[in-house]
């Protein structure tokens, strides 16, 4: 008598192609996790291209001085990953596509941070309630 595993269902399966810094897209998609996650819901965030930048652990745990609030201290992309994930309890996760990742360097995540081969994104989409694509056409 075989047995099947039960797979985890996320709620919502965020795909985010934009380079950080192209537009607002990266943070609407941390805000979007947020709301998710303070709902109760589960959040997986599938990085490819650029948005594998988001994650490296050269970052640190602050952003450069800002000009405007020289006194301030803002989390880096990285620590704000880490926060989600660590806050999240188990239903944020964050998956760096490998292909982009090694196209661009961007070889040192954090750890929090899994790798997945762009050949396993169908099973990924397959494993989510809702699946939202954000990014450059």
């Amino acid at each position: 008598m075989a047995t099947t595993m039960e797979r985890r269902m996320w709620d919502l399966l965020l795909i985010l192609t934009a380079a950080p810094h192209s537009s607002d897209v990266v943070t609407s998609a941390l805000r979007l996790s947020q709301a998710v996650l303070d709902n109760g819901g589960s959040v997986r965030v599938w990085a490819c291209g650029y948005a594998t930048m988001m994650t490296q652990d050269t970052f640190g745990d602050t952003k450069l001085p800002n000009t405007r609030d020289p006194e301030g201290h803002y989390p880096s992309p990285s620590a704000i990953v880490q926060r989600m994930i660590a806050d999240g309890q188990g239903r944020f996760a964050w998956i760096g596509c490998t292909a982009c990742t090694e196209e661009r360097g961007a070889t040192h995540h954090i750890p929090q941070v899994r790798h997945r081969s762009p050949l396993r994104l169908a099973a990924t989409v397959a494993g989510a309630k809702q699946t939202l694509y954000l990014g450059g056409a």
